[in-house]
Order: structure tokens, then C-alpha cells, then sequence
């Protein structure tokens, strides 16, 4: 049984969607999005195996949010959109599919097939993430927001998730370490710290040969004995 997930910021565009998904034998609409935001933390809680994605949606677009996931554990993306110019960045991005709207039937079906055939989600075209991070999706109490990378100070790994520390505002994002790392100018620091390189006013040097990073804001963060080098090479401290 297949587990979809509807994205697409157009109520109509999801229940038509939704319809002709409820025809097709041994799949499941598990949830639907109406923003990439919601997208995200639901594919991280309900792990469909195929996401029916709109490319044009507000702030967030569809090739925007594909970035933000983590290819080891994707699924399957099929983009759906009413403008065929988006296509070839689609492809560019190895997408499993790409359907236009108003999507057919027959049209829907091919994908449908082409995804029972597939051997496993972790055997598809995964997007090749090299699209750079602009926001962080973040969430707190009863909220969901975007952090600017330049409001960030630094982001910390903890039992409850990564922790996300603004000049502002804070928050935690299900996006991981290792993706923030690949897709933001941020440094390591530590093996569950990285910061804003922006944002750094100093590096104190400890006695135990470890250090910390000073924010402008007077956040102390810690550097390992591994990071210090590399840290201080790309401040350009010698």
C-alpha cells in the first residue's frame, strides 16, 4: 500500500487531486498541506512513500522545500503545477515525475505505475539537494515560522530536536545538522553546534586547549578541539 501526500496551497486543486487518487487501487492519501511548512513536519511524522508536490506556492516554492529534506530518508516527489516552464528545473533535480495541471486521469495513472514498479522509496530518483537554504522552518508553541539565515546565531542539536537561536526569536527545526550544514554558509563548531560565522564576535581560548564562540547578541557556544582550526581559518583569524 502507497502513502501519499497532498502539498498544494489551492483547496480545490488538493480535493480535485485527492479524487482521483481515491480511484487508484493500494494507495493511501495519508495527509494534505497547504504550505511547505506543514509539509515538512508532516512528512517527517506520517513517512509517505510519494508526495504530490505544487512547485508555485507562497514563500516556500515546491523546488524550494525539496532542499529542506533529507535524501537518505525522501520519498518519491511528484511535482504538479499548471506551467510546463517548470519542468526542466524540475528534471535538473532528478523529480520522479512531473504532472501538469488540470492533471488527467490516464496521464496520473502512468505515475501511479511507474511508482508500483519502483523496487523501494530508497531506489528512487532522490532530488539532488544542491539548492541552497534561505529560510529555516522552524516551529514553537502553537506556531510554525521562518527564520532568515541572517537572524540566525548559531543551532544546537538537542534531545528535542535542533534548536534554532535568533537575534529575536528562537525555535527548533526538523531539519538536520548535516543537511544545515551542506545548505547554509553556517559552521562547525562542534559535533552538535554550528554558527553563524556573521554572528561571531570572538573566540575565547579555554585552559583546558577547547574554546568558545562569543555572538554579537553574547551567546557562548562551544568549539571542540577537532573545529577550532578549521573555525578560525574561515574567520581568517592565522
Amino acid at each position: 500500500m502507497f502513502r501519499a501526500l497532498i502539498v498544494d496551497d489551492e483547496q480545490p486543486a488538493r480535493e480535485e487531486l485527492a479524487e482521483l487518487l481515491a480511484e487508484v487501487d493500494d494507495l493511501t492519501v495519508v495527509g494534505e498541506c497547504s504550505n511547505a511548512l506543514e509539509a515538512i513536519q508532516a512528512i517527517h511524522r506520517l513517512q509517505p512513500d510519494v508526495v504530490f508536490l505544487d512547485i508555485q506556492m507562497p514563500r516556500i516554492s515546491g523546488l524550494e522545500m525539496t532542499a529542506m529534506l533529507d535524501p537518505a530518508t525522501m520519498p518519491h516527489i511528484v511535482f504538479t503545477t499548471a506551467y510546463d516552464e517548470y519542468a526542466i528545473k524540475a528534471f535538473e533535480q532528478d523529480a520522479f515525475d512531473y504532472l501538469l495541471k488540470p492533471i488527467d486521469y490516464q496521464r496520473l495513472s502512468k505515475t501511479i505505475e511507474r511508482l508500483k514498479n519502483a523496487k523501494s522509496v530508497n531506489n528512487s530518483l532522490h532530488i539532488i539537494s544542491d539548492m541552497a537554504l534561505k529560510h529555516i522552518p522552524c516551529y514553537g508553541h502553537n506556531r510554525i515560522f521562518l527564520l532568515r539565515l541572517e537572524e540566525v546565531e548559531y543551532l544546537s542539536s538537542e534531545i528535542s530536536g535542533v534548536h534554532v537561536v535568533g537575534i529575536h526569536q528562537s525555535g527548533y527545526t526538523q531539519l538536520t545538522l548535516k543537511i544545515l550544514e551542506e545548505k547554509t554558509p553556517f559552521a562547525r563548531c562542534h559535533r552538535q553546534h554550528l554558527v553563524n560565522l556573521d554572528r561571531v564576535s570572538e573566540i575565547q581560548l579555554l585552559d583546558n586547549g577547547a574554546a568558545e564562540v562569543i555572538t554579537r547578541a553574547g551567546k557562548h557556544i562551544p568549539v571542540s578541539r577537532r573545529y577550532l582550526k578549521p573555525l578560525k581559518e574561515q574567520l581568517g583569524i592565522v
